[in-house]
């Protein structure tokens, strides 16, 4: 793919849950500094992914992309395997 198809987010997590049926769950997990007290904390966020062929199993660490709405709550796609 080249960077003109993905002008989106792109994103990096673990995949939590692969029981529907072409989408898994990918937990992304970024670290925030607070304004007042300026200690780091950790924010998580749950995205579901469009995952064509079933592949990425739980605990499969992925990259996602973002793309145009798939369903209500789809908006990203896996584009790989992460490291």
């Amino acid at each position: 793919m080249t960077d003109k198809q993905n002008k989106g987010k792109t994103l990096s997590g673990t995949v939590v849950s692969d029981k529907m049926d072409k989408t898994v769950v990918v937990l992304v997990t970024r670290y925030v500094k607070h304004p007042k007290y300026h200690k780091f904390q950790k924010l998580s966020k749950r995205y579901k992914a469009h995952d064509e062929n079933n592949e990425h199993k739980v605990g499969d660490k992925v990259i996602i992309v973002e793309t145009k709405p798939m369903s209500k709550d789809k908006r990203f796609k896996v584009l790989k395997a992460g490291k």
